[in-house]
């Protein structure tokens, strides 16, 4: 199987250009290919995990990635898929968002000897001049065509400012200036980004002439990673200080049974023959590829050693044996006993688990709280020092725990 065949084996290729010759350079190991990240936070997500993991894959064949930091594109913010407008970044925070990016990046694509290269478009875009930009790059645009962009169109009624409205435009003129400055032949970017990605291919051939080679490829990769990014407390990051590894890891186990076998062709390096047998698993076994699925991103992202810890006290939580050390946990101190006991209302605000007194409430009135199995169900129950002992586990739900203790 040739590693375009694989990629469409495995779900990710959603629309090509030319795909006769993408496959040539892929299957030859010619592409020079560009993803780009725009800095929005302070750290990679799961969306851009999925990124990262397809560059790493085409790496392994050979081709080489370019890791675009969006340093100028992040002075305006992507519309795609928004239902309003980006808060707008300092410089400062653009930088320093960058900078993160860089350190986690190198984690899963080899830049050594030139075998990848990390660019940040504000080495262009901030240098433009308005009126030669409209000149040399707005000529070749038809906002008749833009309009019609589904990133624009689904934005229309709530409002379109001017400033994103060019997004499209400063997109596409990066991949005309990867192409000249370092030969990227071909770009990569989620379904909803195909808008601006054909404008980029159609600007390099307009501009330097129809037989100039880039082409484009989008992948169900980029809009499935938005999804799966998100929970209902948040984005799952790849930073352990924001999303702890035992975190990461039982955001991948929980995953509905829907989407495990999806998600570990699409985000594993694991062989598809292996994958495809489990195709037949049911019941029960669903929930040993989850546990394989939670392993191996966990691994990939934070190392075999943290997923080993996050597997065990995953088991020990769910009654399969194993260390529970490593669980999330809170430290009382002795301010938490200062003036009473802590109920628990207190100790779910406290571990994290509700986000407010009211809410802890009504979880534990509609007896979704448990410690240590047992449920909680007067909002008033208070714990003592000596109660809580060595450590108590309190519950909210199937998915939410922390482990309670007393410091020193």
């Amino acid at each position: 199987m040739t590693i375009y065949d694989e990629l469409v084996a495995r779900g990710l290729i959603a629309q090509v250009t030319d795909e006769k010759e993408i496959k040539e350079l892929i299957n030859s190991g010619k592409a020079v290919f560009y993803i780009g990240f725009d800095p929005t936070a302070d750290s990679l997500h799961v969306g851009h995990f999925m990124a990262l993991c397809l560059m790493k894959r085409l790496q392994m064949a050979g081709n080489k990635p370019i890791a675009l930091l969006g340093g100028g594109t992040g002075m305006i913010g992507d519309p795609s898929g928004r239902t309003d407008m980006r808060t707008m970044m300092t410089p400062e925070t653009i930088q320093h968002n960058i900078d993160c990016f860089k350190v986690q990046m190198s984690r899963f694509i080899d830049f050594s000897e030139g075998k990848a290269l990390m660019v940040n478009n504000a080495d262009w875009l901030m240098k433009l001049n308005y009126v030669e930009l409209l000149r040399e790059v707005g000529a070749h645009f038809s906002v008749n065509n833009m309009l019609r962009a589904e990133c624009y169109k689904q934005r229309m009624e709530r409002g379109l400012s001017f400033l994103e409205f060019n997004y499209m435009i400063m997109q596409s003129y990066d991949f005309y200036m990867l192409y000249q400055k370092y030969g990227c032949n071909l770009q990569f970017g989620g379904d909803d980004q195909w808008s601006n990605m054909l404008g980029g291919t159609e600007l390099i051939r307009r501009k330097l002439g129809k037989d100039a080679y880039a082409m484009t490829i989008t992948l169900l990769l980029n809009s499935e990673g938005k999804k799966m990014g998100k929970t209902q407390s948040g984005a799952v990051w790849l930073d352990p200080k924001k999303t702890t590894p035992y975190e990461f890891y039982q955001y991948w186990r929980n995953i509905g049974d829907a989407d495990v076998l999806k998600c570990l062709r699409m985000l594993t390096f694991l062989p598809l023959e292996q994958i495809d047998e489990m195709d037949k698993w049911e019941g029960s076994q669903l929930n040993t590829a989850k546990e394989i699925l939670a392993y191996e991103l966990t691994s990939l992202v934070h190392g075999e050693e943290e997923a080993k810890k996050a597997q065990e006290s995953a088991r020990a939580l769910f009654g399969g044996g194993g260390d529970d050390a490593n669980m999330p946990q809170v430290e009382l101190t002795a301010a938490d006993f200062a003036e009473r006991n802590p109920d628990i209302l207190a100790l779910l605000v406290k571990a994290g688990l509700c986000g407010s007194r009211s809410d802890a409430r009504q979880n534990v009135v509609q007896g979704g709280v448990t410690v240590d199995g047992e449920t909680v169900k007067d909002p008033r129950k208070e714990f003592t020092k000596d109660e809580i002992g060595d450590g108590i586990l309190i519950r909210r739900g199937k998915k939410k725990y922390c482990r309670i203790v007393v410091g020193e």
